[in-house]
C-alpha cells in the first residue's frame, strides 16, 4: 500500500500563548512547535499498515521552514519519504506561512501535491490543535474525488478494501467497510504513538525530503473565511444551589457534570 499521511505542525500544547498585536492569531516568537496530535495517530496507523501489508508511507506537510523539523521526526519514525509544500512566502500569522489560505485553500495545496503520487490511501487527523476546524480532511476527499470516513480509530486492511472503526457518541461505536483508495480523518487514542529510535533519527537524515514551492502547484490564495479576530476566553463564576435530599443533589449534580460540564 502506499499511504500518505497529511501532517501539521502547531505550538507545543504547554507552550505559553500570548495574543498578537493585531488580534488576528496568537504572537509566534519564541513558541515551541510540535506535531498536530491526531495526525500523529494518523501517522501511527500508516506505519502499522505497513508492517502488516508492506507499501510506503509518505508524510506531507505544509508551512514555513521550521516545519522541516516535524517531517524529520515523521521520518524518524518509521515514515519512507516526505514532501514539504514550502509557504514562507505567503505571510506569517495562522497555521505557520498559510495566513491567505482557509481550509479549502489548505485542502487544494495538499490535492496537487498528493495527487502525482495516487496514493491508495490518504491519512489525516480529525482536526488541527490551533484551529481545529475539522474541515480539511473532508474537503481533501471531495477535491481528489475519493470516499472518506472521519473519527476514526482503526483501520483493517481486507479483500476488498478496508474496514474501519468510527467513534461515534456515548461510547458507540461504528464499524464500516470502504473501497480503495480513500481518505481516512484519525482520531486521538486509537493507538499507542511510538517514539523515534536513535537509528530512525540517523536513518531520516538519508531519507528523501522533496520540497515544493506553494506557487508552484497553482493554488490561488482566495479565501471564502477569514480568522477575523481572536480573543482569550473570558473568566467566569456561577454558583448552582442543588435542593432536595442529599441523593437527589448527587442525582443532579451528576447530569450537570454529564450535561453543561462535560467532565464525565
Amino acid at each position: 500500500m502506499k499511504i500518505v499521511v497529511a501532517i501539521k505542525q502547531v505550538p507545543d500544547r504547554d507552550a505559553p500563548v500570548r495574543i498578537a498585536a493585531d488580534g488576528k492569531w496568537i504572537e509566534e516568537r519564541e513558541l515551541q512547535w510540535a506535531m498536530n496530535e491526531p495526525d500523529a495517530y494518523a501517522l501511527e496507523e500508516a506505519l502499522q499498515l505497513k508492517e502488516k501489508h508492506g507499501g510506503e508511507v509518505i508524510v506531507l506537510s505544509a508551512g514555513p521552514e521550521r516545519v522541516g523539523s516535524t517531517i524529520r521526526e515523521a521520518l524518524a519514525k518509521g515514515a519512507d519519504r516526505a514532501i514539504h509544500i514550502v509557504c514562507d512566502d505567503l505571510g506569517a500569522g495562522a497555521g505557520g506561512g498559510l495566513r491567505n489560505f482557509d481550509a479549502l485553500g489548505v485542502a487544494r495545496l495538499l490535492a496537487e501535491a498528493i495527487k502525482p503520487e495516487s496514493p491508495d490511501l490518504v491519512l489525516t487527523g480529525l482536526q488541527s490543535e490551533d484551529l481545529g476546524l475539522c474541515q480539511t480532511g473532508v474537503i481533501l476527499a471531495e477535491l481528489l474525488g475519493l470516499p472518506h470516513a472521519t473519527l476514526i480509530l482503526h483501520v483493517e486492511k481486507t479483500d476488498a478494501g478496508l474496514k474501519v472503526k468510527r467513534e461515534l457518541e456515548e461510547g458507540w461505536f461504528q464499524s464500516i467497510e470502504m473501497p480503495l483508495p480513500a481518505v481516512l480523518a484519525m482520531q486521538s487514542g486509537g493507538n499507542k504513538l511510538r517514539y523515534a529510535t536513535l537509528m530512525g533519527i540517523k536513518r531520516a537524515k538519508t531519507k528523501e525530503l522533496r520540497a515544493v514551492n506553494a506557487a508552484e502547484l497553482g493554488v490561488e490564495a482566495a479565501p471564502v473565511a477569514t480568522l477575523e479576530q481572536i480573543s482569550a476566553p473570558k473568566k467566569q463564576k456561577s454558583t448552582q444551589m442543588l435542593g432536595g435530599s442529599a441523593k437527589e443533589a448527587a442525582t443532579a449534580l451528576v447530569e450537570k457534570l454529564k450535561t453543561e460540564a462535560r467532565v464525565l
